[in-house]
């Protein structure tokens, strides 16, 4: 278990009431790498990169005891990916899988490649999805062992055909991570599908019972991208009940993709929001544009981000309620410009965000997989009420461009999921590090504050809402040991908690503990 030492804030009830304040000082951020993916200089006779351990990976992590999975969307020795792991303080790295090489003439495969979305775990069996190839080259659906062992293809996805929607009757190219509910593994499928738009599955986790929950409308690719209910999903499903919810990245009346839920039997399919049009310039909007990534739920709120749109272009956090109603955007990240080293977009406070995000108390957490002063993307977070936007990181400047193997110390432009464990927040990077193949990273959360004035005959203490972890707890005796979490009497002013407590005459302690 990642533990995190408590700090203790100790202040009698008589220095408090003389207006006397006590800060605790906040822990810089640190971000540590664990792995980074080493140098792909050859090809194979497909035409894809090689080398030891994979490269670019862009999906998110899954955390069990101290060890991180996950999955590099290219390299390993066949140039179709891999499935790794690495401990929490980057030691024992291990390539759990290697996918095969697809030759020509037919580039199939086994057992697919490409796997660009993240895991999820059982037990100790590992489920996945590789976005290509396979026998149909439509993609697959896989399970291993947390040891490397006993790799199983649980469906392939079959062939599609006809153009310029590409259509089969299960889906192509499942580029999202699934979600596991029982016996049961839910995802999407970027194309493919009874129309081509891509399709909503479900499938036992013996590889029975394939289903098609929904196949999305042909698109109208030329102009705008539109269809009737929504296009081309790559998000993760979220499942509340019997109802799942999701993203798709293009079509709706607009092009700019929706928010869905359709349920776990295949009925009530419904759009609760459609991104609205972009202006012609700067292509900005009020809500966002292109929502590549899955939901997180909390209660019967909905949080996402969209890639695209928003006032400054450059994508949006959002929230939107279960029913469709009160959608809200949260952050519109800066407009930028373009730099030319990098090969990627620069502004203030991060751009693109195509991960989900991450939700601890009422704090959500995610990255951006491009911005910042250098372009190299930034992590951040922000309360659920849409106060207190911070930018935790930004990674630094690549030597060239991404696209040609641009290097750097920590990493560059992040797609997967943040994970969290005490205050270190886990996540993997596309490019950049020392070889442009990506990096594994650990970064630590800063320690909250609590500050303790005085309003009168009354103590007031407060300390913010992104204190993720931390309760609030006082003794009457320091000596004792005994402490006991205050459970009432909080409230959320702004970005932060605020008790208020009025003095009994017996000196009171108060500390923060995580």
């Amino acid at each position: 278990m990642n533990t995190h030492p408590f700090r203790p804030f100790f202040l009698p009830v008589l220095l408090a009431s003389l207006g006397l304040t006590m800060t605790d000082r906040v822990t810089a951020q640190t971000l540590t790498i664990l792995h980074v993916f080493t140098a792909s200089p050859n090809t194979n006779s497909s035409g894809s990169v090689t080398n030891s351990d994979g490269a670019n990976p862009d999906g998110a992590l899954v955390l069990s005891g101290n060890a991180l999975y996950g999955t590099a969307s290219q390299g390993g020795s066949g140039g179709n990916g891999t499935v790794f792991k690495v401990n929490t303080d980057g030691t024992s790295f291990t390539n759990l899988y290697t996918f095969t090489p697809s030759p020509p003439p037919g580039y199939g495969n086994s057992d697919g490649a490409n796997p660009e979305a993240g895991l999820v775990l059982s037990g100790n069996t590992l489920y996945g999805a590789a976005d290509t190839r396979g026998v149909h080259q439509s993609g697959t659906l896989f399970a291993l062992n947390t040891n490397g062992t006993s790799f199983t293809n649980l469906y392939s996805f079959t062939a599609t055909s006809g153009s310029p929607n590409y259509a089969n009757s299960d889906g192509e190219d499942p580029d999202a991570g699934l979600l596991l509910s029982g016996n049961t593994l839910y995802g999407t499928t970027y194309n493919g599908g009874v129309f081509g738009g891509g399709a909503v599955f479900k499938v036992n986790t013996n590889g029975t019972s394939f289903l098609n929950l929904h196949s999305f409308a042909a698109i109208s690719y030329y102009p705008n991208n539109t269809n009737s209910d929504g296009g081309n999903p790559s998000s993760v499903l979220v499942l509340s009940g019997n109802t799942l919810y999701g993203t798709t990245d293009s079509g709706g009346t607009n092009g700019n993709g929706t928010v869905f839920r359709v349920n776990t039997d295949s009925t009530g399919f419904t759009n609760l929001h459609i991104f609205t049009a972009n202006s012609n310039s700067p292509y900005s909007n009020s809500d966002g544009a292109l929502p590549e990534a899955g939901l997180i739920l909390s209660g019967d709120t909905l949080y996402g981000t969209a890639v695209r749109g928003g006032s400054g272009n450059n994508g949006t956090v959002f929230s939107i309620n279960t029913n469709g109603t009160g959608f809200t955007t949260l952050h519109s990240f800066a407009a930028g410009g373009y730099d030319s080293i990098s090969g990627s977009e620069t502004n203030s406070d991060g751009a693109n965000p195509y991960a989900g995000l991450l939700l601890s108390g009422n704090t959500l957490f995610g990255t951006t997989g491009a911005g910042g002063s250098s372009g190299s993307g930034a992590v951040f977070e922000i309360n659920t009420n849409g106060t207190g936007f911070t930018t935790l990181y930004y990674f630094t400047p690549l030597s060239a461009p991404y696209y040609n193997a641009g290097t750097n110390a920590d990493g560059a432009l992040p797609r997967g999921s943040l994970i969290l464990s005490g205050n270190t927040l886990y996540g993997t990077t596309v490019y950049g590090g020392s070889s442009g193949n990506g990096t594994v990273f650990a970064l630590s959360v800063p320690l909250p504050s609590l500050e303790i004035t005085s309003a009168g005959s009354q103590i007031v203490l407060s300390w913010p809402t992104n204190a993720t972890g931390f309760a609030l707890q006082s003794t009457t005796n320091l000596t004792s040991g005994s402490w006991s979490n205050v459970t009432s009497g909080i409230a959320t002013i702004g970005s932060n908690y605020v008790y208020t407590n009025t003095p009994s005459g017996t000196s009171g302690f108060f500390r923060l503990k995580q």
